[in-house]
């Protein structure tokens, strides 16, 4: 066998596996180097764009959707929860400041109480569904604004994001690069992301914050209504300022957490919050059933 056909034959790629992509590029010994270099350089791009093969096990959604899709699930926990605590301390207040008045009336505590529960959940949901309908329609108008800037200038927007992206450690080249890709992609959505953390396509649905609210004012203001009507007239008031100061402990705990703020500081001040709210329509109360 001749020396060059050794050399040929020694470039042909190994059998391999079935199903199993080549590591390596094939070579020709007989080229020169810089075109062998080019072969690999040529080699990894390829890699680094081929399309990976989908597993059952993988996700295979968007991490931005999953990302806005667990904002949104916080934030109607978070309005829950604090619907849930003025709920709590809301009707607290209301129920000891009658049992205060009229301990053994308890037709009267559950009347204001019911009452207290209908106009404070009506409240919220009115109250929530205002705000978050300010800031979707906020929302709404900077996707306006922002679509009309890089319709009267395209290269003024890129630009814009390219410095964007430069103010983020990127250097000069690679960033003006990202910027024209994401630019030639969707304009619009990579100023709303890059600049404002929105996406065009994920406004906030004041409905779920209302109604999250709402539900959540019920549930925290059946806790001081059962235990204010249910106890014994001797203890239903101290009884009902404990069991109200544990629920305002668990908000208070759950809030810092959704928030990952510090959980003590949290607790301590919401339940200093409802303890004064108590003693303040217990004392307003206890004043006019003396009166009375």
């Amino acid at each position: 066998m001749s020396r060059t056909e050794t050399t040929t034959s020694s470039t042909r790629p190994l059998p391999e596996d079935a199903g199993t992509p080549s590591a390596l590029p094939v070579l020709d010994a007989r080229a020169p180097l810089d075109s062998a270099l080019s072969t690999f350089a040529l080699a990894d791009d390829a890699a680094a764009h081929a399309p990976s093969v989908p597993s059952s096990t993988t996700d295979q959604r968007d991490p931005r959707d999953a990302a806005v899709s667990l904002a949104s699930r916080l934030n109607w926990l978070r309005a829950g929860v604090l619907g849930a605590n003025d709920g709590i301390v809301s009707v607290a207040g209301l129920v000891i400041g009658v049992a205060a008045a009229t301990p053994e009336n308890t037709s009267a505590i559950l009347t204001a109480g019911v009452a207290g529960v209908l106009a404070g959940a009506v409240s919220m949901a009115a109250g929530e569904y205002v705000s978050v309908s300010t800031q979707s329609d906020t929302e709404r108008a900077l996707v306006v604004r922002q679509r009309e800037e890089l319709a009267q200038d395209p290269e003024a927007g890129i630009d814009e994001l390219a410095s964007h992206y430069r103010a983020k450690g990127l250097s000069p080249a690679t960033a003006m690069t990202v910027a024209r890709e994401l630019t030639a992609h969707d304009a619009v959505g990579a100023h709303l992301e890059a600049e404002l953390g929105l996406r065009e396509d994920e406004y906030t649905n004041p409905w779920h914050a209302a109604f999250s609210s709402a539900v959540a004012f019920i549930l925290g203001s059946l806790l001081p209504m059962l235990a204010i009507v249910l106890l014994p007239t001797a203890v239903k008031i101290p009884l009902t300022f404990a069991a109200v100061l544990v629920g305002l402990a668990l908000t208070g705990g759950v809030s810092a957490r959704l928030g990952e703020a510090p959980v003590r500081p949290a607790v301590i001040r919401n339940m200093a919050g409802g303890a004064l709210a108590m003693a303040v329509t217990w004392g307003i109360g206890h004043l006019i059933g003396v009166s009375v």
